[in-house]
């Protein structure tokens, strides 16, 4: 996927979010098939609707193939998960990344194995920024 500015801070709704995970878990999907994958019947107007609001807000795209629309994520999940995060980082820590990660393990029971996930991240993160 090409790296594309992040959108605005424009809120998603509950139905934008869902459907905006489905185009990340897809990679590319007609308005049929989001409806068909949606955890609640929908008429296919409204999912629409609800990618048409996501291309405008800049989280989605679409191209045509014949006379199929078909969308994608305009933005990678990990990229928005970001700026989520250094946006909650400076709401709430004066911009201290490392001030709301700590506080984020601090505040919930994590498993050993979400645990080590993290610990090879945190080396990773380190050893690329050493190079």
């Amino acid at each position: 996927m090409p790296k594309r500015p992040l959108p605005k801070a424009a809120a998603l709704g509950a139905l934008e979010a869902e459907v905006l995970q489905l185009l990340w878990r897809d990679q590319e999907s007609t308005a049929e098939d989001v409806r068909a994958s949606l955890t609640r019947p929908l008429k296919e107007s409204t999912v629409r609707t609800v990618l048409r609001r996501l291309e405008e807000k800049g989280y989605a795209t679409h191209r045509v193939d014949g006379r199929t629309y078909l969308y994608s994520a305009a933005v990678p999940a990990e990229q928005l998960a970001l700026r989520s995060a250094r946006g909650l980082a400076d709401w709430l820590f004066r911009g201290s990344m490392s001030d709301l990660v700590v506080g984020l393990l601090g505040a919930s029971r994590l498993s050993r194995e979400e645990l080590d996930r993290i610990a090879a991240s945190v080396e990773k993160a380190s050893a690329e920024s050493s190079s």
